[in-house]
């Protein structure tokens, strides 16, 4: 998953709604909240629009499910292993300074120029990933990536906010979601070929030459319907730059941090304080007071928010490796175990919206949240050459289940609970309690994994089918089991998110 993963957009985010939305003073505004809607989304009005920007999302979600599948083999042969968590964590590291910077930018100018600068970013950082020569070069190609997804997902939903009226909306944003359903099941598979017939660098070089024909026929409408600042009429509103710094702090605190657990060698501590530094005050200053005590009401919502993310997402970052490298599956194979989460994920985001579960919504968060952590704990049991390790994909599936219930929850408490005033500061620390638990637990997850010598793995592919030797599953279960146990711990904070 990447910042750039709208399959929680049953519920548009209210920071995008509370700055973005149109000005009724605004030519493009109607009395619902947007321009006219005759035709629906595929109407004459916004056809070319809406078939854009849902192509955008849908060559972005290929992009993020493709990526775990080549990540293997590229780690491998670009000698990385020791580094494979950063790969992942650099993307989520940079996108979260980029969302709030294209928040604050697309309130200014409109949603034009960051989604254009977002889609150039994300190319060039494919590009670069795709060509590096060693490691480094190809970290520093995901977090360029990070910067353009974080302005793309920022713009996108301003461009939803005002070139679409209320009636509208939840269309296209089911049609965001939907979006990543095919990539879930199709990704993997055509990866993992591409992978072991051209090489893993053409899953990140053919991304950017199919983007060319989405932008072509979203640019234009968006142009015509969202340019402009929000509120035409009045002055330009002037960045928040303590918001910007903040958001600065927690990029710089969390790569210092991520770089730290991959350095393991007493020199790392000032790296690692230097991150400590750097991001306690800047996360007191962007998340609700009483988050990290769990306090009850909107603190657990955001809380529980970063630890479903980042306990999900740092154990499946190592899924299709271990499969790979201690079972010897091919790339394919191996990306197809997390193939059928897309749809259950679907699934479970559809539940949680039925009116009739509505009173029991804590109680399917804690159980969205148990399946979390037993599909986490069962993936590492794969290690065990006598079990199958079809168990994963099934286990993955249940995961993804809890995952849609728990994560579509989140959005519609946090418009529950907030004010409108204050909506717009609490759905950016929604997006920053994910993007920063990414980065945390992917940092723990690869420094337990390089104290246990999974370095090692990188050559073992080749030869773990026949059990040769070099295998290392405790690298692997110290990285599983923790984040299981970091599951559990929100099933507690479920129980929390309602005030008494």
């Amino acid at each position: 998953m990447t910042a750039l993963d709208p399959r929680d957009a049953d519920v548009a985010p209210a920071e995008i709604s509370a700055v973005a939305a149109p000005s009724p003073k605004s030519p493009q505004a109607s009395d619902q909240g947007g321009p006219p809607d005759q035709g629906g989304v595929l109407g004459p009005e916004h056809r070319a629009l809406s078939i854009g920007i849902v192509s955008v999302v849908l060559l972005i979600a290929f992009e993020a499910t493709a990526v775990g599948t080549a990540m293997p083999v590229a780690a491998r042969e670009l000698h990385g292993i020791p580094l494979y968590a950063f790969a992942f964590s650099a993307y989520f590291t940079t996108s979260l300074f980029a969302m709030v910077l294209s928040g604050q930018w697309a309130d200014r100018s409109g949603p034009l120029a960051p989604l254009a600068t977002g889609i150039s970013a994300f190319g060039a950082g494919l590009l670069l990933s795709g060509t590096a020569g060693t490691m480094w070069l190809f970290i520093l190609g995901r977090a360029v990536q990070g910067l353009g997804g974080g302005l793309v997902i920022v713009a996108l939903y301003v461009v939803v906010s005002r070139a679409y009226s209320e009636r509208l909306r939840p269309s296209i944003m089911a049609a965001f979601a939907a979006s990543w359903v095919i990539p879930s099941v199709v990704g993997p598979l055509a990866s993992g070929t591409v992978t072991e017939h051209l090489g893993w660098r053409w899953v990140f070089i053919g991304i950017p030459v199919l983007v060319v024909l989405p932008l072509a026929l979203a640019l234009p409408a968006i142009r015509r319907k969202a340019s402009g600042p929000a509120d035409a009429e009045g002055p330009v509103p002037a960045f928040d730059r303590r918001r910007i710094r903040l958001a600065l702090g927690i990029s710089l605190g969390a790569g210092l941090l991520q770089y730290a657990g991959q350095d393991l060698r007493w020199l790392s501590l000032l790296p690692a304080l230097a991150g400590v530094a750097f991001l306690v005050p800047a996360v007191l200053g962007l998340l609700p007071h009483g988050t990290w005590r769990a306090a009850r009401g909107l603190p657990s919502v955001v809380l529980l928010r970063g630890v479903a993310a980042g306990a999900f997402i740092a154990a499946e970052s190592f899924v299709p490796l271990m499969l790979v490298t201690q079972r010897g599956l091919s790339p394919t194979m191996a990306g197809l175990s997390l193939a059928v989460g897309g749809a259950t994920w679907a699934l479970g985001s559809y539940v949680q919206s039925r009116p009739r579960l509505e009173p029991y919504r804590e109680r399917l968060m804690a159980g969205g949240m148990v399946l979390v952590a037993l599909s986490i704990a069962t993936a590492p049991s794969v290690l065990i050459e006598s079990v199958p390790v079809w168990i994963v994909a099934v286990a993955w599936a249940f995961g993804c289940l809890g995952m849609g219930a728990v994560i579509a929850s989140t959005s519609v408490l946090l418009l529950k609970l907030s004010a409108p005033e204050e909506a717009g500061a609490n759905s950016a620390a929604l997006q920053i309690s994910d993007g920063l638990s990414n980065v945390l637990l992917l940092a723990a997850g690869g420094a337990a994994f390089a104290a246990l010598g999974g370095g090692a793995v990188g050559g073992h592919a080749a030869s773990a089918a026949s059990g040769a030797a070099g295998s290392h599953p405790a690298a692997f279960a110290a990285v599983f089991l923790p984040m299981a146990v970091v599951a559990l711990v929100g099933v507690w904070v479920a129980t929390r998110v309602r005030t008494r």
